[in-house]
């Protein structure tokens, strides 16, 4: 083998070794990021469902607010009888 081969050889050695510990660094990052990633969405999932629920009970209260408010032809009912009764007892 000549000189040149054996820089050539030298070379291509150098380079399959340098990329086979890029290979292995590479690896270990995404095995972190996997597991960050994981427990991120774990913590979402679990945000996501706290808020669902702070939501339904918000949902049901409104619902139980707008059942017992009356309604403007009720409070108009009201007014005008509330009308005629601060007439009767001004009379009297």
């Amino acid at each position: 083998m000549s000189d040149t081969q054996k820089m050539l050889r030298a070379i291509i050695n150098g380079q399959s070794a340098l990329k086979e510990e890029l290979l292995q660094r590479i690896d270990g990052v995404e095995k972190k990021l996997d597991k960050r990633i994981e427990g991120l969405e774990k913590k979402t999932e679990k945000g996501f469902e706290e808020v669902n629920k702070r939501l339904d009970k918000i949902g049901s209260q409104v619902a139980y607010l707008e059942d017992d408010a009356p309604t403007r032809e009720e409070y108009d009912k009201l007014e005008n009888r509330v009308g005629k009764l601060e007439q009767k007892t001004a009379s009297t």
